[in-house]
């Protein structure tokens, strides 16, 4: 019995169900006197080539018994067998498992997962219907190379999305994917080189490439701006051209970082559109104004858009005087945040005078005191809670043109005095209960944080910022003469009385014409640009950086715009299907459909049903929700993509 249970260890027997597509072959030993016929399956797996008995028909010498020439049974069995199995899709094998049964020995130092990834199908679809193929062949036809830049690309933006990494990293897990590629680590150099002598081109083919696969919506193109940090101590020189003369301002400037850290920075500024899909993007100084990085990528993205007319829709900190100017022309039209506080005296004074003020909802008017006032917990206010109070205020500017006009002067003599034009603009004030109940709950914390930072202050490391919670905290010196001055710290009671002046108003700049409503609500939609830069944070870990040589790094960045971009487009897709989910859910689905290679025959699906995958494939058709999948099935599948 103990001989029977260790024999049946050893070996099992398992019956595996394929879906098949080819066709099965007769194959039997030709010295043999008394050959045993088989039907046998054989399937390639990228370069090698496996065959299986499918099933044993039986020895000659017994196949004897029932027909006069056993080879053409055996042929006829087999030919019954495709005739069945072609009309039915699949073909059942006996695949023998021996538990004793050691792995191959290799001399790799570190032992590596056989599970290959085929999540990154869906982001290959988008990729290939984005035609980077076609611009990397165009950039090099007349450049000898020996590697794909198309391929190293494809692969690192993959990366990038599902295992984020550095470019090392990137190329030590290329095993993971499906297709196995094979590239060298300077290929991915020489890849970035090529996309960065071409940045404008790339930029410029891959939003003319989306419109292609969805309808872009560019009436409104919001702005922003971004940094993100080095790990390195030592900030870029500034250099001299040795052909143009010109100077070069490094790249990596120590700035103001939006992580607080004490590391050299690179500017992004980032353009979107209405759905929150990059348009286009630049890399600047870290220690460049982010306003002026505005108006030249607008004057590259109006030519790549061939001149349609736009709303420019960006903060206050990106809605300087000069960039509302510039959109105030050429069909342009802007909608920028506007601070209250740095509003004239005249213009603060209508903000806060109750007169004016109508709901935006009915257009009816509506006092500050009562919106400040009301019964919020009763139920018949609940619309109130949620509407909010608006005025316009008409805010012209004289601009200057850069012309000179004749004047005559009372006295008849005749100068030149600079022509004076006017910057059409109005600011729209809005306020609302629940946002100052809430800005009011924020800053009571805040004080509540002073009070106890006065209980243990320390005079010698005290230091006030503009921000943070010692904003509250004052200091009072006195002395007598002769004596040592004394100081007391206690709560700005009036900084407090001055904030609490702004709480629930909000200002917007525009020179539209459209209803305060729409514009608001145009306005609202900017934290879509917020949530582009945690994307590309987050979860694609764009920063911190590491490469050093100004060209390498302003490629890493576009490998993440595109990254970017390929992500957003399939979530365009997910909803449009009327089906949405966290970018967390994607990419962890993404990242879980994984196959195992059982003895070279199939690949067996190691990932479970879900509501994303069963999305994914219903925007995607690429049958990527079954049990079993063939290597010639698995490889239709990327030729497939790649037509």
């Amino acid at each position: 019995m103990s001989n029977f249970i260790k024999i049946f260890v050893v070996c099992v027997v398992c019956c595996c169900v394929l879906w098949y597509n080819g066709y099965m072959k007769l194959w039997y030993d030709r010295k043999s006197k008394d050959p045993t016929y088989f039907i046998q399956l054989g399937v390639r797996n990228g370069k090698k080539t496996t065959t299986k008995n499918v099933a044993r028909i039986g020895k000659h010498s017994e196949l004897l018994k029932i027909t006069d020439d056993p080879l053409a049974y055996a042929k006829e069995q087999v030919k019954k067998y495709n005739e069945e199995y072609k009309k039915e899709n699949k073909v059942s094998l006996d695949l023998k498992v021996d538990f004793a049964e050691k792995i191959k020995a290799t001399d790799a130092l570190t032992s590596k997962s056989t599970q290959r990834n085929i999540g990154y199908f869906f982001l290959q679809q988008i990729y290939h219907e984005l035609e980077i193929h076609s611009f990397f062949k165009n950039v090099t036809s007349d450049m000898k190379i020996e590697f794909d830049p198309n391929l190293v690309n494809r692969f690192m933006i993959y990366s990038r999305i599902l295992n984020p990494d550095s470019k090392l990293g990137a190329h030590q897990n290329l095993s993971l994917y499906y297709e196995q590629p094979d590239f060298d680590y300077v290929h991915i150099l020489r890849t970035m080189d090529i996309m960065k002598d071409h940045y404008e081109e790339y930029i410029r083919h891959l939003f003319e490439k989306s419109c292609n696969i969805i309808k872009r919506d560019t009436s409104v193109c919001f702005y922003d701006c971004t940094n993100y940090y080095f790990e390195t101590e030592i900030d870029d020189e500034d250099y001299v051209d040795e052909v143009t003369g010109e100077t070069i301002k490094g790249l990596r400037k120590y700035g103001p970082s939006k992580e607080h850290r004490p590391n050299p920075i690179v500017e992004m500024g980032l353009f979107m559109d209405r759905d929150g899909i990059p348009l286009s993007m630049c890399i600047t100084s870290g220690s460049d104004n982010e306003q002026t990085t505005a108006i030249p990528l607008e004057q590259q993205m109006t030519k790549m858009l061939k001149g349609k007319k736009f709303i420019y829709c960006a903060d206050a900190g990106l809605g300087s005087f000069n960039i509302r100017n510039f959109n105030s022309m050429g069909g342009r039209a802007f909608i920028v945040t506007q601070s209250i506080k740095k509003l004239s005296d005249p213009l603060k004074e209508a903000v806060f005078n109750d007169f004016d003020y109508r709901l935006l909802s009915t257009d009816e008017p509506v006092s500050l005191e009562h919106m400040k006032n009301f019964d919020r917990f009763d139920k018949t206010n609940e619309g109130l809670y949620n509407d909010r109070a608006y005025k316009v205020l008409t805010a012209d500017r004289a601009i200057d043109t850069g012309l000179y006009e004749e004047k005559v002067c009372k006295n008849g003599k005749v100068r030149n005095v600079k022509s004076k034009a006017v910057l059409k603009q109005k600011i729209i004030i809005s306020f609302s209960r629940k946002m100052m109940e809430y800005q009011r709950y924020i800053r009571n914390r805040q004080i509540e944080r002073a009070k106890k930072l006065l209980k243990s202050l320390d005079p010698e490391t005290y230091k006030k910022g503009p921000h943070d919670v010692t904003r509250f905290i004052k200091r009072t010196s006195s002395t007598k003469s002769g004596e040592k001055i004394n100081d007391r710290y206690e709560l700005d009671q009036s900084v407090i009385d001055e904030e609490e002046k702004y709480d629930g108003f909000y200002a917007v700049a525009t020179n539209l014409d459209d209803s305060a409503k729409d514009i608001i609500e145009i306005s609202s939609n900017r934290y879509k640009i917020e949530d582009c830069f945690r994307v590309m944070k987050t979860n694609f870990s764009a920063r911190p950086v590491y490469h050093q040589k100004r060209d390498r790094i302003i490629a890493h960045f576009m490998i993440c715009y595109t990254a970017l971009l390929i992500y957003r487009i399939l979530e365009k897709k997910l909803n449009m299907n009327q089906t949405h989910f966290t970018i967390d859910n994607v990419i962890e689905t993404l990242n879980n459909m994984e196959v195992a290679n059982i003895e070279d025959m199939c690949y067996m699906s190691t990932y479970t049903s879900s509501q994303v995958c069963t999305a994914l494939n219903a925007v995607i058709d690429l049958g990527l929700d079954k049990k079993y999948y063939q290597p010639k099935e698995l490889n239709k599948k990327i030729k497939k993509i790649s037509k």
